[in-house]
């Protein structure tokens, strides 16, 4: 068996078509993960004309987006993004379990790869530091999954 695999992977997003999923709720938060994704994939050579970006009113809503791009075909890996913050009920948890196993359910069931960067954050605070990082980790993510499975066809 190889080992793990060590130091950075070269990423190319050249040819790739990728889909964006991005929940409306804590907008704010969302916006900036968006932009953040964008950018980042634009930076390893996907082309600005091969990024469809949808957005949805909340996390739960983002895997039903995803299920319909997948269906659509054409594209090589999606990304969600969206931001749950923790609030006084059960709903966080609801909310957090729920849109993530489906997000993987979509991934599984049609074989194409999906960045997650659905945030689960205690308070908003948390959210903003993470908002950046992960829009980009996103884009890095459905990059090398996208390149990984079509190496393996």
């Amino acid at each position: 068996m190889q080992g793990a695999n060590k130091g950075a992977v070269a990423l190319n997003g050249k040819g790739l078509r990728i889909g964006i999923v991005q929940a409306r709720f804590n907008e704010d938060i969302t916006n900036a993960l968006a932009e953040a994704c964008k950018g980042e994939l634009e930076a390893l050579g996907v082309a600005a004309s091969d990024i469809v970006h949808l957005s949805v009113p909340g996390a739960l809503e983002v895997p039903t987006a995803l299920q319909a791009l997948a269906e659509r075909g054409g594209f090589h890996a999606l990304i969600a993004l969206g931001c749950i913050i923790r609030g006084e009920t059960y709903h966080f948890e609801l909310v957090a379990n729920e849109s993530g196993a489906s997000v993987s359910r979509v991934a599984l069931d049609y074989r194409l790869p999906i960045a997650n960067a659905i945030l689960t954050t205690e308070n908003h605070a948390q959210a903003e530091a993470r908002q950046l990082e992960k829009g980009a980790d996103a884009a890095r993510v459905a990059v090398e999954m996208a390149n990984l499975l079509a190496g393996l066809a």
